[in-house]
């Protein structure tokens, strides 16, 4: 088995794509077959330069290795399709010669005209097929004298592909099943653009056959394209590769999720926004993995590994399945406290002392202990500045709907309490808090929020025993005694 990945480097790789090469990877690996990674970049005016390693990039932070790609030359390289350019050339001759191919010299003004011509309301974008291909200029209506002396004097001219009509065709679409097509609906596309350069439809045919590629993998968007790609590889005299067109990615609101349309529902959609905004890898992989296949049971979490196991073509629906940010915050989350606090509190050290100034790693550990639960992705623990400076000022609303005219007395009682207190652990803590309440002949509520105010400057947070073993004896005291203090 041997997939391939061909992404074109227009710009930075996008979420649906990412899926795309998730799937080729996860049967490569469970069928023992090559990954190849190829980089269609013949479309030069979209060209974005660092669109390549931007995807390089993206596939090695989501684990997705491939065996064969650019830095990692296989048995059939070069992996960039600029660098392939004399096997189109072979290709789009031998159609030329073999008479399934023909060379056309219509300007896009010549072709409109045509349009116009034929345009009606049943036919509203008339195609350049046998029904008009006739009355165009090209090797069919031309002499060979004449077009020789076309070609030879450098006139702008293209390849086109010689449709036959009246031919029905079908393929075996993993997640499709059998798709039937008839000819007389597919247009004589362009191969070979009059800049020289092979279209896309020449191009992944001649790779995908010179590559021995075995199943292709890709989006739904895909599928209208295929029938011209089965003609190719007939008229080449070539095998096609197996078929599964991946269903659509959709917005929450409907509608494929584009990048406009993800835009203005706040949707990240290339893979580095979500890099960059602090999702775990894994939980991105195991998302992805489930937009559009399922295992056939109640498991939503999978490894990497796991995933190979199970994953398989059959599994993977038609319908369209929409993207649930907040269900992926839900695997981001899990992925999160599956990972210890020691390795998150080395990620996010750094950026801890650069906002808060320089603290111990051990610190941010216990720190990270304390939030952990209640965090979604790493950088969360940055919004718990208390833990890390003492607070600037507390929280206007709780404030004035909890803090009473005897708080700050109350806390300054509790405060003497602490410092008798022995263990200062949770338990320890917790019996001394009990201790004052019953002292002060107080409910639990007004003692409690007036310590979690002046210890956080926040209403809810961690659990408050094990907040104020994190701070210590004196440092508790000092913010009890300080918010006693400041606070009205």
């Amino acid at each position: 088995m041997r997939v391939r990945f061909a992404p074109s480097p227009t710009g930075f790789l996008h979420i649906g794509g990412l899926r795309t090469a998730l799937y080729n990877y996860l049967l490569a690996r469970k069928h023992g077959g090559v990954f190849i990674l190829r980089i269609e970049d013949t479309d030069r005016s979209r060209f974005v330069p660092e669109a390549e390693q931007d995807i390089l990039d993206c596939l090695a932070w989501a684990g997705l290795e491939f065996d064969q790609g650019p830095e990692k030359e296989g048995d059939c390289g070069p992996y960039h399709q600029s660098k392939r350019s004399t096997l189109y050339e072979a290709a789009a001759d031998t159609l030329v010669e073999s008479g399934n191919a023909y060379i056309a010299f219509d300007t896009a003004e010549e072709i409109e005209v045509m349009r116009e011509r034929h345009r009606t309301q049943d036919n509203p974008s008339p195609r350049y097929d046998l029904i008009t291909r006739s009355e165009m200029s090209n090797s069919l209506t031309l002499s060979a004298q004449e077009v020789e002396r076309r070609v030879g004097s450098g006139e702008p001219h293209v390849v086109r592909l010689l449709v036959q009509p009246g031919k029905s065709v079908q393929f075996d679409d993993f997640v499709r099943g059998t798709v039937t097509f008839e000819s007389d609906t597919v247009d004589d596309q362009i191969l070979v653009k009059s800049d020289g350069l092979p279209t896309y439809h020449l191009a992944n045919i001649v790779d995908d056959h010179e590559m021995g590629i075995t199943h292709v993998i890709r989006g739904e968007e895909w599928l209208p394209s295929t029938p011209k790609h089965i003609l190719l590889y007939e008229a080449l005299g070539w095998t096609a590769p197996r078929m599964a067109h991946l269903p659509l990615i959709l917005s929450p609101t409907g509608g494929k999720l584009s990048k406009r349309n993800a835009e203005k529902q706040g949707i990240p959609v290339t893979v580095r926004q979500y890099r960059d905004a602090g999702y775990e890898p894994q939980a991105v992989v195991n998302f992805l993995a489930m937009l559009g296949w399922n295992p056939g049971d109640e498991r939503e979490l999978f490894s990497l590994e796991e995933l190979v196991e199970a994953f398989s073509l059959e599994r993977v629906g038609q319908a369209g399945v929409q993207f649930d940010l907040q269900k992926l915050s839900w695997y981001n989350q899990n992925y999160l406290r599956g990972r210890s606090s020691a390795d998150i509190a080395g990620q996010m050290h750094p950026r801890i002392t650069e906002q808060f100034g320089e603290c111990s790693l051990e610190s941010v550990v216990a720190a990270i202990d304390l939030m952990k639960e209640r965090m979604v992705y790493a950088h969360d623990i940055l919004e718990a500045a208390f833990l890390f400076e003492r607070p600037l000022a507390y929280d206007e609303k709780s404030v004035k709907k909890k803090w009473k005219e005897d708080s700050g007395d109350l806390l300054k009682s509790f405060t003497r309490v602490l410092e008798s207190t022995q263990h200062w652990t949770s338990d320890g803590l917790e019996s001394a808090l009990q201790s004052a309440i019953a002292e002060l002949d107080i409910g639990v509520g007004q003692l409690m929020f007036p310590v979690r105010l002046a210890l956080s400057g926040q209403p809810s947070g961690p659990g408050l025993y094990d907040m104020m073993v994190y701070f210590g004896r004196a440092e508790t005291l000092f913010r009890l005694n300080d918010a006693a203090q400041r606070l009205p």
